[in-house]
């Protein structure tokens, strides 16, 4: 698909082994690095977690994101791990050629679950592509499936396609990666929570932002202008939904700019690795990375 007025971004994994977590994705799971950029302090919006040391950002998926669905990595210096919860059920993959190349566990018919090393799950299914790309969607808990919808639908503006008992699948088009929801007695983020983002207008940012304030829920981060040196600015609004999920709302015509591939974001990836010391630097202090 072409991402149009609104669509679906990417998914943000907290990663504390940068080095494993990189050859898993790009070398087994076959993806590409869009762009790389290192941080000398915590973002405005949290983007990293509430951490404010040194951090980096890594964009990293089967294109760019005006068509495909893409994760964002972040990797903050001082920390070697986080607590995994169990909100985050996996990222869906749909590609023969992987699925032949890789051992995991068979999930269902046609399905195989590997995880990375930071434990993050994800379903490659024996199938072709679809309209939305490579990645046709993630998969997340709830223990309110009514309330998950309604929050979605009536607040974020997203579409219910498919419905049942134990789960409910959700998009602003048919042609973009889903999210999709299953019922659970419990969600639990824990540490390693992560950060779903869409794009939607400009305009409609305060709308949005008001519409969630107006029926009782949690705006994390309300409108705000993020700025990247040498390139547009973005503004975003941050909600948390009823399971306290954090969903990115992000003006589409900044990002448009801001989400450009870089070639040369593969080296800049692999030098930020090479130049990490931080294990060494720790160390010679007589101490360990934290563990989130």
């Amino acid at each position: 698909y072409q991402r149009r007025v609104r669509g679906a971004l990417h998914w943000v994994f907290k990663i504390g082994n940068r080095p494993e977590t990189m050859d898993f994705l790009r070398n087994t799971l076959n993806m590409t690095v869009q762009r790389h950029e290192e941080f000398k302090e915590g973002c405005d919006a949290a983007c990293n977690g509430p951490y404010d040391g040194m951090w980096s950002k890594t964009m990293i998926g089967y294109g760019n994101e005006d068509e495909n669905f893409v994760l964002e990595l972040t990797y903050n210096y001082g920390i070697q791990s986080y607590k995994l919860g169990n909100d985050f059920l996996g990222l869906h993959i749909q590609d023969r050629e992987i699925y032949r190349k890789v051992e995991g566990e068979n999930v269902a018919e046609g399905v195989k679950k590997v995880t990375s090393s930071d434990g993050y799950a994800f379903l490659i299914s024996d199938a072709d592509s679809g309209p939305a790309g490579k990645v046709s969607g993630i998969s997340l808990a709830s223990t309110n499936l009514e309330k998950t919808t309604e929050f979605w639908c009536e607040i974020l503006g997203l579409t219910a396609f498919n419905t049942s008992s134990n789960e409910v699948t959700l998009g602003f088009d048919k042609s973009q990666a889903f999210v999709r929801f299953v019922k659970s007695d419990s969600v639990d983020h824990a540490t390693a929570y992560g950060r779903v983002a869409f794009a939607v207008p400009e305009e409609d940012l305060l709308g949005a932002q008001a519409a969630a304030e107006d029926a009782g829920h949690k705006v994390l981060t309300p409108m705000l202008t993020l700025k990247t040196e040498g390139k547009a600015d973005v503004s975003v609004v941050i909600f948390s939904d009823p399971d306290g999920y954090e969903i990115c709302f992000v003006g589409d015509e900044g990002f448009r700019d801001l989400s450009k591939v870089d070639p040369k974001g593969n080296q800049l990836l692999d030098d930020a690795m090479d130049k990490d010391k931080s294990s060494e630097w720790f160390a010679k202090k007589g101490k360990k990375k934290g563990s989130a």
